[in-house]
């Protein structure tokens, strides 16, 4: 096939984000057909464009880069393009173009930071990001989504301007804005790391996620799943590779997200904390470095961005037909939604790292990478995370959703294209599962690995067969915690709760400090100051006629006290006797000259 699709001249982010902008000029099944040729294009020129760097020019003196394509960007571009052609599919019905517009733009600036070749590009496609993904949780128009909404873009800009920080200390200290790894010392360093650890949700920078998705738009909370946390890891591959802290880091996110999951009574909040954990696989990978480490971590971000997706997808369909998101609520829908259960099922399959489907051949990477380095604390974090991702996401979720105690509700399916979406979705982690080799491929490094050894598949096997006997232990012995409807509050209480206290305090102090200003320099300093001033020629004019002993109308035993009051009646009156004028000009001018001299 003779393609020259660069004669295009069109970087894909950009496509992602000006085409987004035409949407709300198209109606029918023409915006239909333009919505799915942006992705399918866009994956078009990410697989013909050769390796490099593309779509340069000079800004200011440096050199910006909207296309490096190497190994390691190229699989997330495609991973991008792929997920956003199925989104739109799932969002096809869907009569919001403040929506579609949001998630173009959401999604090439996702695209702009895999494929930016340096730091400023980063910056501007980081923050296109933060702003267009903000617009998917305003869009649900609830007062929950919009408080939400408002503390998510809080934190981002936090995350933003620590990135805007270190990139602008880097460029300083190194005169370049080359965008490739670092070291994590010095402030440059550091600020650019806190920056990138915001969006990827490392803990204790993670509570925004589960606070913001479960809150978004239907259609909004697949695309947010998708790009944020990956795109985030894709910067710590391509920056911080092989920094020892990431190892804890992820341990720590993969690990602690569980309880929170367990205890959640809303099922797209359960996805927000397993999204987290599942990212702590990669960070760990990332930390790890080595090849097999840092392959592993791709294909995780490759294959979680599918499961945890179409999870999304599912529980969103669920939401679409019955209203209904909460554990509590739900029960019972395998009757009325067969094709939407099966769905969810392979994803909470996947997810689980169920032998022949994508988390398997994924996350044993990262797991197997530890092992291979003797990390024995590590590994057996990950394998603990590995098993709660059983039980918050492999059963919980469908459990709740689809079995479970009966809610007498009797939901149809959704609409076919979120069928479809979701079809597509879960036809791709099975068939991941299965031709792991044409992942493998397109990995940053060569991958000399294979998953279904009988070690390994045996070791997986009694891993998820234990956490579903245990599930289904503790359900049958009624101590599995209990579904609550309540608020569970994670880190974000130090800007839920603690931000409130802090702003009650500095409001009392800064107000009053406030009205202190008010009344000394607005109220009183000015009186005093008039009066002073009405005063002070008269003075001056006094002082002057008895120095020189002189009167008005030449009589120097004229009563002092009645010339005094005619003096101050004139100067009130603003009628200065002849000559004051000149002699107060002369008294300065001889001030001016002994500061002058004398001091």
């Amino acid at each position: 096939m003779n393609f020259d699709v660069l004669n295009l001249n069109i970087p894909p982010a950009l496509l992602f984000i000006i085409g987004g902008f035409l949407i709300p000029a198209l109606k029918g099944r023409v915006k239909s057909a333009y919505m799915l040729i942006l992705p399918a294009l866009a994956f078009i020129i990410v697989f013909y464009t050769p390796l490099g760097q593309h779509w340069q020019f000079e800004f200011l003196g440096y050199d910006l880069i909207l296309g490096r394509l190497d190994r390691l960007s190229r699989v997330f571009a495609y991973i991008f393009t792929l997920i956003s052609f199925i989104s739109v599919i799932f969002a096809l019905k869907l009569d919001d173009d403040v929506q579609h517009t949001a998630g173009f733009a959401y999604a090439g600036g996702a695209l702009g930071v895999t494929l930016a070749g340096d730091l400023f590009s980063l910056y501007v496609f980081w923050e296109i990001m933060a702003v267009a993904s903000a617009f998917l949780i305003i869009a649900r128009k609830t007062q929950a989504a919009q408080a939400a909404a408002f503390r998510y873009i809080m934190v981002h800009v936090f995350g933003g301007l620590c990135l805007l920080a270190g990139i602008v200390l880097y460029v300083n200290n190194t005169g370049t804005a080359q965008f490739s790894v670092m070291e994590l010392s010095g402030p440059a360093g550091i600020l650019i790391f806190i920056g990138v650890a915001v969006n990827a949700a490392i803990i204790p920078l993670h509570a925004w996620l589960s606070d913001a998705y479960p809150e978004a738009t239907i259609t909004g909370a697949v695309f947010l799943s998708a790009f944020t946390t990956k795109s985030a890891v894709y910067v710590m591959a391509r920056v911080f590779p092989g920094t020892e802290l990431l190892i804890y880091l992820g341990a720590i996110m993969a690990a602690v997200p569980i309880f929170y999951a367990l205890l959640e009574n809303d099922i797209r909040r359960v996805l927000a904390y397993s999204l987290i954990s599942q990212g702590g696989f990669m960070i760990c990978g990332v930390g790890i470095g080595t090849a097999l480490a840092i392959n592993g971590a791709v294909a995780h971000a490759f294959c979680c961005i599918l499961y945890i997706a179409l999870l999304f997808m599912a529980a969103g369909a669920v939401f679409h037909v019955t209203g209904k998101i909460k554990c509590t609520d739900l029960g019972g829908l395998y009757k009325t939604m067969p094709l939407t259960c099966l769905f969810c099922i392979v994803g909470a399959a996947s997810i689980s790292a169920f032998p022949m489907f994508s988390g398997f051949i994924s996350k044993s990477m990262v797991i197997s990478s530890a092992a291979h380095h003797k990390m024995a604390i590590v590994w057996l974090i990950l394998q603990f995370a590995s098993a709660g991702a059983v039980y918050h996401a492999g059963i919980k979720v469908p459990f709740y959703m689809f079995f479970g105690q009966d809610s007498g509700i009797r939901a149809k399916e959704p609409p076919f294209n979120m069928l479809l979406a979701m079809f597509l979705t879960a036809l791709l982690c099975i068939f991941l599962g299965i031709r792991f080799d044409l992942l493998y491929a397109i990995l940053p490094y060569t991958a000399d690995y294979s998953p279904y050894t009988g070690a390994h598949v045996v070791g997986q096997l009694q891993l998820l067969l234990f956490g579903a006997l245990a599930f289904c232990l503790l359900i049958l012995s009624g101590k599995y915690p209990a579904e609550m409807r309540a608020v569970n509050l994670d880190a974000d209480w130090f800007y839920r709760k603690g931000g409130r206290i802090f702003a009650a305090g500095f409001d009392y102090f800064l107000n009053n400090l406030n009205r202190l200003c008010d009344l000394l320099f607005a109220r009183s300093l000015p009186g005093l100051l008039q009066k002073i001033f009405n005063r002070l020629p008269a003075l001056i004019i006094k002082q002057i006629q008895r120095l020189f002993g002189s009167r008005k109308g030449g009589r120097p035993d004229t009563d002092a006290s009645r010339v005094d009051a005619e003096t101050d009646a004139v100067v009130n009156a603003g009628l200065l006797p002849i000559g004051i004028g000149p002699i107060l000009a002369v008294l300065f001018i001889v001030f001016l000259c002994l500061k002058l001299y004398l001091f």
